[in-house]
């Protein structure tokens, strides 16, 4: 599967202490685990001159005060609290001045975010979507990134999850209804 990478960029969703990090508040070891794959396929898409998107997962304390249904509170516990060690993205990744860093308040990275207008004024087109969790966070930003007409390709070797069952329901649902799945190896960029 080769990409321009002038037209693609790699996402890596939520990689941050509260699920990554051991003490962290919604910690899975899948999540961690995570942490080599998503900084090798980053690493390999820098060279190659593809863009380098993070996001990450943040909440004000009242985020969720005057909601009707929606509360992550209420289904998650607090976590990744504005301005809180848990918000901020791991230490062990390489974030450099040059990578954009989205901060979303819900699972979907478009959501009442800048990513779309950046992606749309750097001309990507292809979306290399890694990070965690596979089924909550990533699964929702890919498919959020189809309906918007980019090419959400999930790297299923670089994601982080709960359970296995749930890593593999969200490459098979993101495979089969909006995008498209790989592999690390089964990626590749053009030379440009």
């Amino acid at each position: 599967m080769a990409f321009d990478p002038t037209a693609t960029a790699v996402v890596v969703v939520d990689m941050q202490n509260g699920f990554c990090h051991p003490n962290g508040s919604l910690y899975a070891e899948p999540s961690e685990a995570a942490v080599e794959p998503v900084t090798a396929l980053v690493d390999r898409a820098r060279d190659a001159g593809a863009s380098v998107v993070y996001t990450r997962d943040v909440h004000p304390p009242e985020q969720f005060d005057e909601t009707h249904y929606y509360d992550e509170f209420d289904r998650w516990g607090e976590h990744v609290v504005e301005g809180s060690w848990d918000a901020e993205l791991l230490a062990d990744l390489d974030v450099r001045e040059e990578d954009h860093v989205v901060e979303k308040h819900t699972y979907d990275a478009f959501y009442r975010t800048d990513l779309e207008g950046y992606l749309d004024a750097h001309g990507i087109a292809d979306l290399l979507i890694c990070g965690t969790l596979a089924n909550v966070c990533v699964l929702h930003t890919a498919g959020s990134a189809g309906l918007r007409d980019y090419r959400p390709v999930v790297v299923e070797d670089a994601l982080g999850y709960i359970t296995e069952e749930h890593r593999e329901y969200a490459v098979d649902h993101a495979d089969w209804l909006f995008g498209e799945t790989a592999t690390r190896d089964e990626v590749a960029f053009e030379s440009t």
